[in-house]
């Protein structure tokens, strides 16, 4: 089945409907429509998706400052509902490099932004929209980091936030940021689709403004992870990175950041072979996007059932998913599911490198690994993963993933005899790892780090 692409070509022609050369365009049938004089969120005659289009795209030269507004020039407005945001660092990682064997592998950590995501970038653009089209309620539905910033970007903006989360399913963190920025967060007896259902039903009866993703204006705000990526990479590299792999919930990057490329080859700030090649990279336990790629479909099937300890992605329904497939397949990229232990090990690899995220943002790191283990990545790529939230996020998967703390009396003597126990423990455990190499179906285990973390927690278990 050869799959149809949504029609994401951009324009010379400049409609009438445009506000300061800015306006909305279906993706599905073309229609147009003025940015700000209505709230919509989908086309008015087919109900396709939307996005924002510009009758002047800027290149690389006309950005000037910092963070998520210095690309003002690719924005509706000068400046947005700011913490500020963006200019979130781009690790290397020498270590996790040499290890999955690549050329060159960087980590672009949105977890350094405000509130600990990449939904800050989104947010400093949709509030303010929302201020422009006149609204002062705002809401969302989550899996966390959507609640917290908007919570955050709404207080600073002095409006109301409303969060629907699916109850039991969020992580401590993020709820805690969301209650202390005073948003009213609502516990459904569901998952996040079906809270998404519900805040688009609320939208729709004009009780409050929407700013999930649907929102095209916050794609706006996110796509300038692409423009950072690029100026970074290129100063550091003399080149663009073939490939960028991220974790996918509702798809909202992976459609941003293939924006930003179009956007950047219509300008003529890059050419079409140095696009890099969009890889997505979801959880086993919500694979819609995965799916729709092994198999050519034309559109994601909404999974009804989806389970994974990667709470940010845990979305069987990506309502970006008509934007970013072709984003995939036109940059000649893939997708891959990787299961909640190879995204644990990733977790504790990037940890190793100092850097800290929460378990959906190492999803990008445990897919890279898998597709080269599986030859789909080649050695002389070079790669950035974008890691989407802080380790903080989810402080309770950190926990877990991390060492356990170890009782001790309270002399100096106790203390040093304990920390002579770690030294003898990993000895054993190297011994023991090397023995269980040569045992069969064991290599790929230890391999994987995860034999370690095994025979680690049975040593602790027997004292």
């Amino acid at each position: 089945m050869v799959p149809t692409m949504a029609d994401l070509q951009l324009t010379d022609d400049v409609p009438p409907v445009a506000d300061d050369g800015v306006w909305l365009a279906c993706i599905e049938c073309g229609e147009t429509f003025a940015p700000f004089d209505e709230i919509r969120y989908t086309c008015d005659h087919c109900d396709g998706l939307l996005e924002v289009r510009y009758d002047d795209l800027p290149t690389f030269d006309e950005f000037e400052g910092s963070g998520v507004w210095r690309y003002n020039a690719a924005l509706p407005f000068e400046e947005g509902v700011t913490l500020p945001e963006g200019d979130t660092p781009l690790h290397e990682m020498p270590r996790l490099k040499d290890d999955i064997g690549v050329d060159a592998l960087r980590v672009k950590h949105e977890g350094m932004n405000p509130t600990g995501s990449f939904k800050d970038r989104g947010m400093t653009v949709g509030v303010r929209v929302a201020q422009e089209v006149g609204v002062d309620r705002l809401a969302c539905a989550s899996t966390g980091n959507t609640s917290a910033a908007l919570a955050a970007y709404g207080a600073r903006g002095g409006m109301e936030t409303l969060v629907l989360l699916p109850a039991g399913k969020v992580a401590a963190g993020k709820i805690a940021q969301a209650s202390l920025h005073r948003a009213r967060i609502l516990e459904v007896d569901g998952n996040f689709d079906q809270c998404l259902d519900i805040v688009q039903d609320l939208a729709a009866r004009g009780e409050a403004y929407l700013l999930n993703s649907l929102n095209p204006f916050r794609l706006e705000g996110q796509k300038t992870i692409g423009l950072e990526i690029m100026e970074e990479f290129y100063a550091d590299n003399g080149e663009y990175p073939d490939r960028i792999v991220l974790p996918v919930g509702n798809a909202g990057n992976t459609a941003a950041l293939y924006k930003c490329f179009r956007e950047l080859v219509k300008a003529g700030a890059i050419t079409e072979e140095q696009v890099p090649k969009l890889t997505g990279v979801q959880a086993e336990g919500a694979a819609p996007m995965v799916e729709a790629i092994e198999n050519g479909y034309e559109d994601t099937r909404r999974w009804d059932d989806v389970e994974t300890r990667a709470t940010a992605i845990r979305i069987g329904n990506p309502v970006n998913a008509p934007k970013a497939l072709p984003g995939i397949r036109e940059t000649g990229g893939t997708a891959v599911a990787v299961s909640d232990e190879e995204i644990t090990e990733a977790q504790r690899d990037i940890a190793g490198e100092g850097v800290g995220v929460e378990p959906a943002s190492a999803a990008s790191v445990a897919g890279l690994r898998k597709l080269r283990r599986k030859g789909e990545v080649d050695t002389d790529e070079s790669v950035v993963c974008l890691t989407t939230g802080h380790l903080l996020k989810d402080p309770e998967a950190a926990a877990e993933a991390g060492n356990e703390p170890e009782p001790v009396a309270n002399s100096t003597e106790a203390v040093l005899d304990l920390i002579e126990e770690p030294s003898s423990v990993t000895e054993t455990i190297r011994r023991q790892a090397s023995k269980a190499a040569d045992a069969p179906l064991v290599p790929a285990l230890v391999a994987s780090g995860l034999g370690v973390a095994y025979l680690y927690r049975k040593l602790r278990s027997k004292k």
